[in-house]
């Protein structure tokens, strides 16, 4: 992200800001507005939110006065306001794709149906596009990307998600010619896949979160489907479904990950993997064949190779999205995307066992979590992609506890634009 900062400084000099819509005034949204709010060159003209009060608070809290929000579902009632440097608060999503005053959408919402629904109008609009909804991005991304593509527009994930700080590594070391051995991140809890809102409940609270947030995290979903973005960005994979999980610090990470039959953990070089006990960190494990450059790694306290490890300690989640913002503006590149295509699939698999005609929750919730294989591997089986998980999917058969969903065990009660775009995506990868 070198250079971003003068950029912005000459963008204001010149009297111009980029102008940015945001979808989700949650807790990623409020502190994406505050952090802008302090930045030159970019502000967050618009946001929508189910709840107009949420938007409107966070508004309030990066400082702006209520007199410069506007409270409004009406386009041009909304372009007026921004063109009289006030900003907007709306409760409609696709005003923010619609308005021709936005430069960059933002989706924040979590929601993958919502997600896809808004980087589709999005990119029909063409605008550029940043998803800090991985779930949406895992699902349909492929496809969203190669329509942002046609259209001359950027679609991204976002810096300060775990796999964007992973993707930096990764095109760091790569750059410099290095062999990216393998990439991951540290898990914040021990893996409990029968984890929900209500077993999460007490520690949501004393956090200040959502127990359905906290949940998908402790149960493994949200880290499966983080490494899925960034196997679909690489080409990576998962040596096993799930992953291995190891448990390490920083500095046995080389070790881990030099081959079995070399005395490591693994089978395979270029996997993706999860490890307890470095978060909140993400790494990048690196080698090379040049005599010179080993010596030079062991000068600088690197190790003692064949293999050593990137490690960046911290991500700031959606305090750092105003980079992707600025980077698919200004130099029309993403900071991460699914690059590589379909290479990996984050599945379904049931938290308890799972009678006839019930409906399924969402991510986080009671019913399902997610596990992460290979792409072809889900295929084979017929595997339900986690996004696409949620109320209005009903069982058609018995599942038991642990076993992943198929597409064959389900039925939609109601079409929505994640399935719509799927079903899109798998037709143009058959």
């Amino acid at each position: 992200m070198i250079g971003i900062n003068r950029k912005l400084q000459a963008l204001e000099k010149e009297g111009r800001y980029i102008k940015v819509g945001l979808v989700g005034a949650g807790q990623m949204g409020r502190g994406m507005i505050a952090q802008i709010e302090n930045m030159k060159g970019m502000r967050v003209v618009l946001t929508a939110d189910i709840n107009e009060d949420n938007v409107i608070n966070a508004y309030g809290h990066a400082g702006i006065e209520r007199g410069n929000i506007v409270s409004t579902n009406n386009k041009e009632e909304a372009s007026q306001a921004i063109r009289m440097n006030k900003v907007v608060a709306s409760t409609k999503a696709l005003l923010v794709c619609a308005l021709d005053e936005v430069d960059v959408v933002v989706d924040a919402t979590g929601v993958p149906n919502i997600g896809a629904e808004i980087a589709w109008n999005a990119i029909l609009s063409r605008k550029h596009i940043v998803m800090l909804n991985v779930e949406a991005d895992v699902t349909v991304g492929p496809l969203l990307k190669r329509m942002a593509d046609a259209s001359g527009v950027v679609y991204t994930g976002s810096a300060g998600d775990e796999p964007g700080a992973i993707m930096e590594l990764y095109d760091f070391a790569d750059a410099i010619g290095f062999e990216v051995v393998a990439l991951g991140k540290g898990k914040n809890n021990p893996l409990n896949v029968e984890a929900n809102p209500d077993t999460a409940a007490a520690e949501a609270e004393e956090k200040g979160s959502s127990p359905k947030m906290l949940a998908s995290f402790q149960d493994g979903t949200k880290t499966m489907v983080e490494m899925n973005a960034v196997a679909n960005a690489t080409g990576f994979v998962p040596e096993k479904p799930g992953m291995n999980g190891f448990e390490a610090g920083v500095a046995a990470l080389p070790e881990i990950f030099q081959l079995r039959e070399q005395g490591g953990k693994v089978g395979r070089k270029h996997v993706v993997e999860y490890i307890n006990g470095i978060a909140p960190g993400v790494f990048a494990i690196v080698a090379s064949d040049m005599e010179e450059v080993n010596a030079e790694m062991k000068y600088l306290k690197m190790g003692d190779g064949p293999n050593y490890v990137l490690y960046r300690p911290y991500h700031l989640t959606s305090l750092e999205t105003p980079l992707s913002v600025a980077r698919a503006y200004l130099d029309g590149q993403a900071t991460i995307a699914p690059d590589a295509g379909h290479i990996a699939e984050t599945v379904a698999v049931a938290k308890r066992d799972l009678e006839v005609d019930e409906h399924l929750d969402s991510i986080g919730g009671f019913t399902i979590y997610g596990t992460v294989m290979e792409a072809p591997e889900a295929k084979e089986k017929g595997a339900l992609p986690i996004g696409l998980a949620d109320k209005n999917v009903k069982m058609t058969r018995a599942v038991k506890k642990g076993d992943i969903i198929t597409y064959q065990d389900v039925e939609q009660t109601v079409e929505s634009t994640i399935w719509r775009l799927r079903k899109m995506q798998d037709h143009e990868w058959k």
